[in-house]
């Protein structure tokens, strides 16, 4: 059913929260993996070990991978897509997403080199007035992706395997 290789790649991330949402985020959208570089994320880990866990168990299946190069990670036959506040980027709006990606998102409070950004086979923007959240842009981007594929959504069976056991409601037929 699944034809596409779609990883993400996290540039010095910081925030436990964020990775975590991340990992959430993944599960959800069927992602294959998760990649990131640096130390603060680990440190950061280190320092809270009582961190909640947010990912749930959706996101505990997927690898999250430490890579010393993001640019690396990508096998041979992905498109890279760097997300970023880029002069000449692409609006997520019209862009079409490759069926085998490595998104790259950078850090919560910096931007990707220039090297990455040159690397790229499609740098891409989320048209919003400020930037957003590093967990927000990844499920903005993930869920773009979701609403122009040609995926089918028929009848009840995805609500009901996937909603929380509180909930149980209908809409009136």
């Amino acid at each position: 059913m699944k034809e596409s290789n779609v990883s993400i790649g996290l540039i010095n991330p910081k925030s436990p929260y964020n990775v975590s949402s991340v990992m959430r985020t993944a599960g959800n959208f069927v992602v294959d993996s998760v990649f990131y570089t640096g130390k603060r994320y680990p440190r950061a880990l280190m320092r809270n070990p009582g961190l909640p866990d947010m990912h749930r168990k959706v996101g505990q299946a997927i690898s999250l991978t430490e890579v010393t190069s993001i640019i690396d990670a990508a096998s041979n036959d992905m498109k890279l897509v760097c997300i970023e506040f880029a002069e000449n980027a692409i609006a997520l709006p019209e862009f079409e997403h490759p069926d085998n990606v490595l998104y790259i998102f950078g850090p919560e409070d910096g931007t990707m080199s220039q090297e990455i950004i040159d690397s790229a086979d499609a740098v891409v923007y989320v048209p919003t007035i400020n930037s957003m959240n590093l967990a927000a842009t990844v499920n903005v981007v993930l869920y773009d992706r979701l609403a122009k594929s040609s995926q089918e959504f028929e009848g009840n069976e995805l609500i009901l395997q996937s909603r929380d056991i509180n909930n149980s409601l209908k809409v009136k037929e």
